[in-house]
């Protein structure tokens, strides 16, 4: 029988067993509380921090794109922006995903992105995109809607004022917010601008609540404000006659490039077929998006040998007044088994001139100015020079630089290559055997018929800032490149080959107007050789008094007329846009 004594030191015993056991408990929660608050503080915190701070992008504006109109008098939107949002979803956060989905679904008119919808199960998820381009009274409805888990993050699209107008050298702004192709591919960055960074605690609804110490907030850097070169008149002008040419000539695609040879600027830039940079979502061929221009090198054919003339008269092998044997009308190599032929029915001269070569686009005639460089005959000696005016000097082979994403260099191959052989380089003395863009092209002409400065081309007149165009300087990339009174010869045989020629009497007097046809054959991919069942006319030229105002590069692919493509196709559109041009550049015609 258990005592008093007993009993008594039993509960004793068991009261400091339990006092033990609550001291234990306090100090391992003691413990705890001194690792959680001391030792992990700054990890807890850093978690606390990560479940109300939320981390934003603020989206910078992107720069406006204007051009010129009226000679430079006024200034014209060409792409603006129009305020648009994307809808997101936390999953982590939202309560009801069946409800958010037909939400979004009924009000959203933008492009749906199923795929987010299917997310919005996934709480390991922070962020899903649900749609785009919402415009701002879709995105009103749906911030009413108070849906938790889902914001609104503000952006922007791309509108075009001109429509279709210049599409291809604009280029467009994919749903990312990255410039893609032309002018909005090639300065993505400058346009773009520099986005901004806001770190703030919010609600489920990742609405900012307040501004505290731990708040980090660094403002977006708008992209710049640019303005073109681009003439919105010449460039309309451009579109119109190359689109009204093509019909005509019954031809499948082209392209026409005008600018100012005195300083590189490019008043218009237009190819054939074209799309609508507001919808390029819908285009199929994504080949459309290239501006050709720039992007689609190709045999120029016989404009080339008012550039073989140029390098001829200033290398000392010819002068304006060396003559020489046509003969038959054909030059045969002995390393090659078929003679090289001109392609008219020239009247053939026993003492043809420099202006013959030009006014008869005589392929004998600019091989003679080779053959001259060479002391006679084409060795290496005239390959050398040939090559160091057209690639060193005239810059084939080599980017332009002008501001287009996805220019091309062309092909130009060097003498030293086992395929630099004498009958290629007598090919390339009239625009076969290299492949060049036509911006390459008009640059080089520019600069033979300028006074010999080779002008970097440019679709940018500079910057639009307060209102005021902050214009840039004309960057030279090359002075002396031939010499000025060279420079004036070439341009006085052009002029007088024109004017003698087939065109002359559509130019009105009073003026200069030069240019030089090209045709050149295109090779079959299935058997490798020239067909003449395809063609491509090019016509290269400028116009102006006292000067050259302009110059002018019209290519038309397959026209289907009778001719040779250059003179029936090409030549055309050129006569048209160098009248008008003259108009409404108010060039006054020369008193002499």
């Amino acid at each position: 029988m258990q005592t008093n004594q007993d009993y008594y030191r039993t509960v004793g015993l068991r009261s400091t067993i339990l006092w033990w056991v609550v001291v234990f408990f306090v100090f391992i929660f003691i413990l705890r509380l001194f690792y959680v608050q001391v030792v992990r503080n700054s990890y807890y915190v850093e978690e606390a921090k990560a479940s109300q701070v939320t981390k934003l992008t603020i989206f910078p504006e992107r720069g406006n794109i204007y051009a010129v109109d009226n000679l430079g008098e006024e200034i014209v939107p060409f792409v603006l922006n129009e305020t648009v949002y994307t809808v997101f979803a936390d999953p982590y956060e939202v309560k009801n995903a069946l409800e958010v989905r037909n939400v979004v679904n009924e009000i959203a008119a933008g492009e749906i992105v199923e795929t987010g919808f299917d997310l919005l199960d996934d709480k390991k998820l922070r962020y899903a995109v649900l749609a785009r381009q919402v415009s701002r009274p879709q995105a009103e409805m749906i911030a009413k809607k108070e849906l938790a888990g889902v914001g609104l993050q503000k952006g922007s699209r791309r509108v075009y004022p001109e429509g279709i107008l210049a599409s291809q050298l604009l280029g467009f702004v994919d749903n990312e917010g990255i410039g893609k192709y032309g002018l909005e591919g090639y300065m993505d960055k400058e346009l773009g601008g520099v986005p901004g960074r806001l770190e703030t605690v919010t609600d489920v609804r990742r609405i900012p609540l307040t501004i505290g110490d731990d708040n980090v907030s660094q403002p977006a850097l708008d992209g710049s404000d640019v303005v073109l070169s681009i003439d919105r008149s010449v460039q309309f002008k451009a579109e119109r006659l190359l689109r009204e040419g093509l019909e005509r000539s019954k031809a499948t695609k082209g392209s026409i490039l005008v600018m100012n040879p005195s300083n590189g600027r490019i008043l218009a830039m237009a190819n054939y077929p074209t799309y609508d940079p507001a919808k390029y979502t819908e285009v199929d061929d994504y080949a459309v998006f290239q501006n050709k221009t720039v992007a689609y090198p190709y045999e120029n054919g016989s404009v080339m040998k008012t550039l073989t003339m140029g390098a001829g008269l200033d290398s000392g092998a010819v002068t304006v007044n060396s003559t020489f044997a046509d003969g038959t009308g054909c030059y045969k190599m002995e390393e090659w088994p078929k003679a090289i032929c001109n392609v008219e029915d020239d009247p053939k001269k026993a003492a043809a001139t420099m202006l013959d070569v030009l006014r008869y686009s005589l392929n004998t005639g600019v091989i003679y100015v080779l053959r001259q460089m060479g002391g006679g005959t084409i060795n290496d000696q005239a390959r050398n020079t040939l090559y160091s005016y057209f690639h060193d000097k005239y810059r084939y082979g080599q980017l332009t630089g002008v501001e287009q994403d996805g220019e091309l260099a062309g092909t130009i191959i060097k003498p030293t290559d086992q395929e630099g052989s004498s009958i290629r380089y007598a090919n390339m003395t009239f625009g076969q055997g290299m492949d060049n863009t036509m911006i390459q092209t008009a640059s080089a002409f520019s600069m033979i018929i300028n006074g010999g400065t080779y002008y970097k081309p440019t679709l940018v007149r500079g910057t639009y800032q307060q209102g005021q165009v902050i214009e840039k300087m004309p960057e030279v990339v090359a002075s002396s490149v031939i010499r000025a009174d060279i420079s004036e010869q070439i341009r006085d045989l052009i002029w007088q080959g024109r004017k003698t020629g087939f065109f002359g009497k559509n130019d009105p007097e009073g003026f200069k107007v030069g240019g030089k046809t090209g045709t050149s054959q295109v090779i079959d991919p299935k058997t490798g050789r020239y067909s003449d069942d395809n063609s491509i006319g090019t016509y290269l030229g400028f116009g102006g008094s006292n000067s050259p105002e302009y110059v002018i590069m019209v290519r038309v692919d397959d026209a289907k007329v009778p001719g040779y493509a250059g003179t029936s196709a090409a030549g055309p559109i050129f006569n048209d846009m160098s009248n008008w041009l003259l108009r409404y550049l108010n060039v006054l015609p020369s008193a002499g």
